[in-house]
């Protein structure tokens, strides 16, 4: 194949590049930015606005956050409320998406109106509240997972890609003696983790950036998820006894500490997505697409 050298299409893809190059700056840069921000002082944040290399190295902003044992616990919290929730949910999910898969379901079709119709209309906050108080969850972690324990979005993704697997695999699978579980755990979910993997890191994020729902059903502060407490942190930048724990005496500005909690609350899905990123684009699209 002789490859096009033309003056046209190298102007094409001169400016394929600078466009792309530009919308790569316009997408790192203000990341840069915040974490460039946290690490330096406050006259100097002050006087630049916008830093991407501190000349004034500075330590201050994540001194104050971490200046108690309270921020760690409430990562630990929100570690394991991530982990056992995405846990959970893929769990629910996958059961769930891999019977509606099936052709012979009775009442297949009923059901998924009903999973679709939550899409488009759903109880509200308060209906929402009063259940969580009816049933006792209130104050309890499971109040951030059992309430949001599948997405009905994230399941219709995992069914339609079960359903786009070859037929041939089951039947095989059939012949040879598997149960429907064994189907399942043994041939549907290998050939699938891309899908799985993407799905995982979609309620993975969801759990971890839980806020609203901790405000709402958790009264105990010892109980609050990082999102919280970090948010509590920036509102709270005054030096003064907070749950017990007083912070620094002298604390840094507040914008430098809104920085450093952006990158704080940033940092553990980012340690993440790199294990996954050979499974998100690809995952992210079989489900949508029939092959």
């Amino acid at each position: 194949m002789v490859e096009d050298k033309s003056l046209g299409s190298r102007i094409f893809n001169y400016t394929n590049l600078i466009i792309l190059a530009i919308i790569g700056l316009a997408t790192v840069l203000p990341f840069v930015h915040v974490v460039a921000s946290s690490f330096t002082t406050s006259a100097e944040l002050a006087a630049k606005q916008f830093v991407l290399i501190p000349t004034d190295w500075s330590l201050a902003a994540y001194e104050y956050i971490f200046s108690t044992d309270t921020l760690l616990k409430s990562m630990m919290i929100s570690i394991g409320v991530t982990v056992l929730g995405t846990i959970w949910s893929m769990l629910l999910s996958v059961l769930t998406a891999y019977a509606l898969s099936r052709r012979n379901l009775d009442g297949r079709r009923l059901i998924m109106f009903f999973i679709i119709f939550t899409i488009l209309f759903n109880g509200g906050m308060i209906p929402t509240f009063l259940v969580v108080q009816q049933t006792g969850l209130m104050n309890t972690l499971a109040a951030l997972v059992i309430p949001v324990s599948i997405n009905a979005f994230n399941m219709i993704i995992l069914k339609t890609f079960f359903q786009n697997l070859p037929a041939g695999l089951e039947e095989a699978a059939k012949i040879d003696g598997c149960s429907d579980f064994g189907v399942l755990f043994r041939i549907v979910l290998p050939c699938s983790l891309p899908a799985i993997a993407t799905i995982s890191l979609f309620y993975a994020v969801t759990y971890w950036n839980t806020y609203m729902h901790a405000i709402l059903y958790l009264n105990n502060a010892d109980l609050w998820p990082v999102q919280v407490l970090l948010r509590q942190i920036v509102v709270l930048a005054t030096g003064i006894s907070y749950d017990g724990a007083t912070y620094t005496d002298v604390p840094p500005p507040e914008q430098t500490v809104k920085m450093a909690v952006i990158v704080v609350a940033t940092i553990p899905v980012l340690l993440v997505y790199p294990f996954l990123q050979k499974y998100f684009a690809k995952g992210a699209l079989l489900g949508s697409i029939k092959e």
